[in-house]
């Protein structure tokens, strides 16, 4: 190889190298090559910048080291010891390098870059000479020379490129400080960083690169946050070309802008300032994909954990919550996850987030609804205080939210939390005080419908509330101060709880008793019958009756897997043996093992119902233990956070329920002598659960247990003498139910108390009355012929037909237990005790029955004041229609007296519904639904909630029509479930209350114009309350058989008065009315109906088959008016009553009426009326938002129902409560002037054969305001008179 011409330093040309090293030609070897070149080496690295004569001498050198011979030659060692060469020439030479031409520089410097790839292997033997080059250019920072070179950036790209790919984590921090120190001074030292320079940088930023060398990411990040100064401007530039201008042709990186922008926030915010009002821009984005793309990438920048983006950039932030707003799902979706992050990392600004999660959690997508729930939820278990009130209750709405997947989030993670921070006290009391209201919450979804939300909540108490875990003393321990602090309701739904999950045990037991028995037709069916029962406890019912068949089966074929079971359910199963019963039966059932098993899914759900994971002997023990230190004030409650009293009292209520549920855990010398203890504790609701404790679990005392009965008896007579009421009636029913000689014991009570009666000390009479009235119940073979005496003598007599004291006559319709007098708790008591006697001797053969009754309709007829002196108190009087109302309805229950009950008596009984005071009302309808939802009480019954459409207060009307919806229901499941007679079928079927819905609307004394519209229009209400209920959906033909029952009735007479016309009419007229509200509902009505309703002949006379009455009783113009409401009046009708003074001016004068009730018109959509809704809206709205609370009597003027008065002048305000002004008395006979004595009362008595009339006024609104001067007026009268003169004084 010839060399080239080089330049002559000395002008003779001749190259002079080092002394001892003779001249590198061609000609030698490239081992000589190598050796001379390691002297040349050492040479130079020993010079120095300051040598200018050793500089001079070797210029020729150095300028023949860069000729092609040594740039391309083959040998790598020559290379290097060449490359170090030069890297030393530019270091003695700088500033001024020797070589002048670009194209050489360039091949130089690629030459070297070239070498640096020899640091990959540290390993190597020739690695500290390639440090020692890297070393040199980054000191000398050589690479500077090429900024003058026209494609230097070539060189850098190489270069940057070089060092990132040989990186790694072998290398010394002295590697990585000389990579960067090179790689710095080029981009701070240059003009600036072109795109491929750029983009050999950020390319090991992306995911793909950064995991595949760790190293070369940390470079580039270290380098970026040196030359962040320098950088940020070409960083804008690129991402302003690909975000905004669209153009992505500029760099191969530009698919992962969103990740490169994510990796330098990362790395430094400050290389992102002119990028950031970029994104703003994207995010409103009519692409919804792009918009999810930077959604997602500022999830990730607003969430990191130190990022104070939102702080620093608060439009952007904004712009960002907007898209919780987001049209597309997904984005919404995003946004939501992007929370939880933004919580757990940045609490200030969880202000900011609560209103949009807000919105989120009521989204129509259910999955954003879910990740709302796992957003708060995942932040409150990282730390309670990162989550507000707010948030919390948004997890607590969406605990009812439509969908189950929602729903069981919500609760699971409210349960999460309550273990964490209340069972555990992971964060202290303040914050287990914070989330206190969580397991009541959780408690009372109990009471929803859906039995996976029962089931779930029955999990949650058993995994999370209660842990069944953890061991019996701390187990128990956790139950008793729960179940002191649970609010009424959830008390409630725990109780219920056990109470389900017992009954299920029940009927297990029964169908594995029916397994024991041989096999049969009747057999199967009982069997078929316990299995649905059951799958009506489990989720999925559909699947669960195959399941349970197979579960039967199965059950029928393994006797051990029968056994199991037992145990399982056996009243003396231990917690712990109930585990393994639940193991054993469970691996049973696993063969053949799949990846999912329904079947044992299911069977699972039911071994989780019934076994005894929480009580058995031993936790009773335990919660006596418990009971015993509060008691003597050696327990933990005030740490708990309740007193010992409030522990003492919820410990006994918490025993009482389990005695109905575990009995046999009670039975044990220790917890009966706690018991004992209990009984002669001051507080009386103690001393009650304790003897109610004895009467459920005692069976066994009398023979195992004598020193505890010998202790037991005299407490147990001494609390029926002088006890509380509850206490008397409790201990009587305990010596019934656990003594052998109850005979005895109850006749040692009964003689006493009988002798004592004294009606002129009223205080002492309440006890004994509740005492002998139980006794005579519960023996009434013993006690029946001197019950009759007493009865005679003195209840009726001496107590109920005498007033001995004068009431308070402060006009309060209704006050408080303690308020209510002696002598009127009394007559309570006594009207209680009749019934009892009655109920116990279950036969009317002395026709005391009929006597018991005619008293009770006497009191309805007067108004509770059955001596009618005037001496009673207006709320006493309400206490006693109460008691006779709810006795009359008791009797009712029972065959023998529901057959001798009138249909007068049936009427004043269901009248006491829409009683003048607002607490009768609401008791006796309560008491009403609770008889017929147990199907205690016949169907007439259920008619009587037609007349809570004239309720005055919404929530009495929406309250009877849940309970007409629940009575239904249960009534068409009884059906379902039992297969009932054409007899049986007329006392369950639902459609069957027509009939009586129909005669006791043609009975109410306010219909006595027949066709006056606004009575009518009362009774369309009533009728339609019960129809739009049953008509809901049209099962069975049941529309067109409600016609035909209709019009079956129209073909007869009214057994009650078969022979009054106008009675009849009325009955006719309500027929018309009936059919008219059906048409009008329904289009299916008019179909055949084969099935020909029976009627009750108690109510209806048959008259003969051929008897057709097709005469129309309700006048077209009638049907309009029902249909299309009252027109108004016309208003130019009444200018002439316009009151003018001067022209043009007008007075608005406010008309001033009496107070009356409003329409009552019923809170359910009526077909018929949506016209006369519309007209009286602010009518309507008045009187709803007045109905809207629920106060006192005292504070409402009685109600009248006579018209407004025609003379304003004249109008007086009643005071609060009180009846100033005479009322008309909707059914009852005028008195007369003269007062009623006890003796002439006796003689009604005998003579009436129930009342032809009631002693009732209308319900009473009870937020009628009898302060103000103009008093409300009704929706009646604003559609007349009242509103024309409203209109012609504008």
């Amino acid at each position: 190889m010839e060399f080239p011409q080089q330049q002559n330093p000395a002008g003779d040309g001749k190259i002079v190298y080092p002394p001892g090293v003779k001249e590198i030609t061609d000609k030698i070897s490239n081992d000589e090559v190598v050796k001379r070149l390691k002297m040349v080496v050492k040479t130079y690295m020993d010079m120095d910048q300051d040598s200018e004569e050793e500089k001079q001498q070797y210029l020729g050198l150095a300028l023949h080291l860069a000729s092609e011979f040594f740039l391309r030659n083959p040998n790598k060692d020559v290379r290097l010891l060449v490359a170090c060469c030069l890297a030393d020439i530019f270091r003695i030479y700088a500033p001024e390098a020797p070589y002048t031409s670009h194209d050489k520089l360039k091949d130089i410097f690629l030459f070297i870059t070239r070498q640096l790839k020899g640091l990959e292997d540290t390993k190597s033997p020739q690695f500290n000479r390639y440090f020692y080059l890297l070393e040199n250019l980054a000191w000398v920072k050589s690479y500077n020379i090429c900024f003058e070179l026209e494609d230097c950036n070539e060189i850098f790209t190489q270069l940057f490129k070089t060092l990132f790919s040989v990186i790694n984590n072998s290398h010394n921090q002295k590697v990585q400080m000389h990579m960067m120190d090179l790689m710095c001074s080029i981009i701070m030292e240059g003009d600036g960083v072109t795109q491929e320079l750029l983009d050999s940088i950020l390319i090991n930023l992306i995911p793909a690169h950064k995991n595949l060398n760790k190293q070369a990411y940390d470079l580039a990040k270290t380098i970026l946050k040196r030359t962040v100064q320098t950088i940020e401007m070409c960083i804008a530039n690129f991402f302003n070309q690909v975000l905004v201008m669209g153009k992505s042709s500029v760099s191969d990186l530009s698919e992962h802008v969103f990740d490169l922008i994510q990796e330098l926030f990362a790395i430094d915010p400050l290389l992102l300032t002119s990028v950031m009002p970029q994104l703003e821009f994207k995010l409103k984005s009519n692409d919804g994909e792009e918009r999810l793309a930077v959604v997602r990438l500022l999830a990730k920048l607003f969430g990191a954990k130190d990022s104070e983006l939102a702080t620093h950039n608060r439009p952007l932030w904004q712009c960002f919550l907007g898209r919780f707003n987001d049209i597309h799902v997904p984005v919404r979706l995003e946004c939501v996850k992007f929370a939880s992050h933004c919580l757990m990392n940045h609490p200030d600004l969880a202000r900011d987030l609560t209103e949009f999660l807000k919105v989120r959690s009521h989204d129509p997508e259910e999955a954003i609804r879910h990740d709302v729930i796992v957003t708060i939820i995942n932040a409150g278990k990282k730390d309670l205080n990162l989550v507000n009130d707010q948030l919390l209750g948004f997890v607590r709405e969406r605990t009812l939210d439509k969908r189950w997947r929602v729903r069981k989030e919500a609760m699971m993670g409210l349960a999460q939390l309550y273990k964490k921070y209340c069972l555990h006290h992971e964060a202290g009391k303040e914050s287990a005080l914070m989330i206190s209201w969580i397991k009541d919450k959780l408690l009372h979804i109990y009471y929803q419908n859906s039995i996976d939300d029962k089931l779930l909540v029955e999990k949650i108490f058993a995994q999370f509330m209660v842990p069944h875990s953890l061991e019996t003393e701390e187990k128990m321990k956790c139950l008793y101060y729960l179940y002191a602090c649970l609010d009424t309701n959830a008390v409630k739904a725990l109780n219920e709880m056990w109470k389900c999950q017992n009954m299920l045990r029940g009927l297990v037991k029964e169908l594995l008793d029916l397994h024991k028995l041989p096999a049969s037709e009747a057999n199967n069916t009982a069997m078929f019958g316990k299995l649905m029962n059951i799958a009506k406890n489990l989720p999925d019912a559909g699947k669960a009756q195959d399941f349970m068949k197979r579960f039967n089966q199965v059950l029928g074929e393994d006797e051990k897997l029968r056994t199991q079971l037992e145990m399982l359910i056996s009243p003396t199963c231990s917690c712990k043996q109930a585990e393994i019963c639940v193991r054993e039966i469970t691996r049973k059932l696993t063969f053949p093992k799949q990846p999912t098993n329904p079947f044992l899914e299911m069977v699972k759900f039911l071994l989780e119902r019934i076994a005894p994971v929480h009580i058995d002997s031993e936790a009773i023990s335990a919660l006596v233990k418990l009971l015993n230190k509060s008691i003597e004030g050696t327990a933990d409650d005030d740490e708990e956070g309740v007193t010992p009293d409030t522990a003492i009292r919820s410990g006994l209520e918490l025993l009482k329920v389990l005695s109905f549920t575990h009995p046999t855990a009670f039975h044990s010398s220790e917890t009966y002598e706690s018991l004992l203890q209990c009984l002669k504790m001051e507080d009386d609701k103690v001393a009650e659960a304790a003897i109610q404790i004895f009467r459920n679990t005692g069976q066994k005392i009398e023979t195992e247990l004598p020193q505890i009965r010998s202790t037991l008896i005299p407490i147990l007579h001494q609390k029926a003498k002088r006890g509380t009421p509850h206490q008397a009636k409790q201990a009587v029913h305990c010596i019934h139910s656990i003594f052998n000689n109850k005979e005895v014991q109850l006749a040692q009570i009964f003689e006493p108390l009988s002798r004592s009666l004294n009606a002129d000390v009223p205080e002492q009479l309440i006890t004994p009355l509740v005492s002998l009235g139980h006794i005579s119940m519960l023996a009434p073979d013993q006690f029946a012929s001197p019950m009759k005496s007493i009865v005679a003598n003195f209840i009726v007599k001496d107590l109920l037909m005498n007033d001995r004291s004068v009431g308070n006559k402060n006009g309060k319709l209704w006050t408080p237990d303690d308020e209510v007098s002696p002598e009127v708790l009394a007559k309570v008591q006594a009207i209680k005790l009749l019934v009892r006697w009655l109920l116990g001797m279950k036969n009317n053969q002395s026709k005391s029955a009929n006597s018991t009754l005619r008293l009770l309709s006497a009191m309805l007829v007067s108004e509770g004041d059955l001596t009618e002196q005037k001496k009673i108190s207006k709320s006493d009087m309400s206490r006693l229609r109460l008691a006779a109302g709810g006795a009359i309805m008791k009797l009712a229950q029972e065959p023998c007296y529901h057959d001798i009950i009138t249909p007068e008596q049936f009427q004043l009984c269901g009248l006491v519904i829409n009683d003048e005071c607002y607490q009768v009302r609401q008791i006796f309808a309560q008491k009403l639904h609770l008889a017929l939802v147990k199907l205690a009480l016949p169907l007439e019954y259920l008619a009587v909630f037609a007349l809570c459409a004239k309720d005055p207060v919404k929530e009495r009307r929406a309250h009877a029509r849940q309970c007409l919806l629940k009575n239904i229901s249960v009534r068409r499941e009884y059906i379902k479930q039992n297969s009932l007679t054409q007899d049986k079928l007329v006392s369950f079927l639902p459609e069957y209350v027509v009939p009586f819905m129909i005669h006791l609307l043609a009975h109410d004394p306010d219909f006595t114009k027949p066709q006056e519209y606004d009575l009518l229009k009362d009774i369309k209400e009533c009728l339609w309350f019960m129809l739009e209920v049953l008509m809901t959906k049209n099962e069975n033909n049941s529309h067109a058989f409600l016609r035909k029952m209709v019009e079956n009735i129209k073909r007869t007479k009214d057994a009650q008065c078969p022979d009054d016309t106008k009675a009849n009419e009325k009955l006719y007229i309500l027929c018309d009315v009936a059919l008219f509200v059906i048409a009008n509902k329904s289009t299916a009505c008019h179909l055949d109906c084969p099935n020909d309703p029976a009627l009750p002949t108690k109510f209806f006379l048959a008259l003969d088959k051929d008897f057709q009455n097709d005469k129309e009783y309700l006048a077209a113009d009638m049907r309009q008016m029902l249909l299309t409401g009252k027109p108004k009046p016309a208003p130019v009708l009444a200018t002439v009553n316009k009151p003018l003074t001067v022209p043009g001016r007008k007075i608005l004068k406010t008309p001033t009426v009496s107070v009356v009730t409003s329409s009552n018109s019923s809170t359910n959509s009526s077909p018929l009326n949506s016209s006369t809704i519309n007209k009286n809206s602010k009518s309507i709205a008045a009187t709803e938002t007045a109905e809207s609370r629920t106060q006192e009597n005292n504070e409402n003027p009685v109600i009248k129902t006579e018209d407004v008065e025609k003379e304003p002048s004249k109008n007086m305000t009643p005071n609060a409560g009180t009846d100033t002004q005479p009322v008309k008395r909707r059914g009852r006979p005028p008195k007369t002037t003269t007062a009623t004595t006890p003796a002439t009362a006796s003689k009604e008595l005998a003579s009436t054969g129930g009342g032809g009339g009631r002693g009732r006024k209308r319900g009473a609104d009870t937020n009628a305001n009898p302060s103000t001067e103009s008093a409300k007026v009704s929706k009646q009268q604003n559609d007349e008179g009242t509103n024309r003169q409203i209109d012609l004084q504008r």
